[in-house]
């Protein structure tokens, strides 16, 4: 299956998760991550609790970090992460935004 990660995704992914393998474009560590959860059978349509289930919505739920869940659409063999989803994070990002801006310079 491809599996492509939106700009969107990208973005979310440096302001809320960060990555740990300190690539400057998390495109790769997003695709492993959807994966590996695939793979482990952590895909679901239903949409996590707070979030509003959208038709043709794939929710796959990381291995590495429980709470995050990347929203995907797929249909012919291919797998779009669109964004993802925090389920239970209140508060600031664990990325500070100091940094996520200075990528953007």
């Amino acid at each position: 299956m491809l599996i492509a990660v939106t700009d969107h995704a990208v973005e979310r992914f440096r302001q809320r998760v960060g990555t740990r393998t300190g690539a400057l474009d998390p495109r790769p560590e997003i695709v492993g991550r959807v994966r590996r959860a695939l793979e482990a059978g952590r895909a679901s349509e239903d949409a996590p609790p707070g979030a509003t289930r959208s038709r043709g919505s794939l929710y796959v739920r990381d291995l590495v970090d429980r709470d995050l869940v990347f929203v995907c659409r797929h249909g012919d063999g291919e797998l779009v992460v669109i964004s993802l989803w925090e389920e239970g994070r209140i508060g600031s990002p664990r990325v500070p935004r100091r940094f996520t801006d200075a990528l953007k310079r």
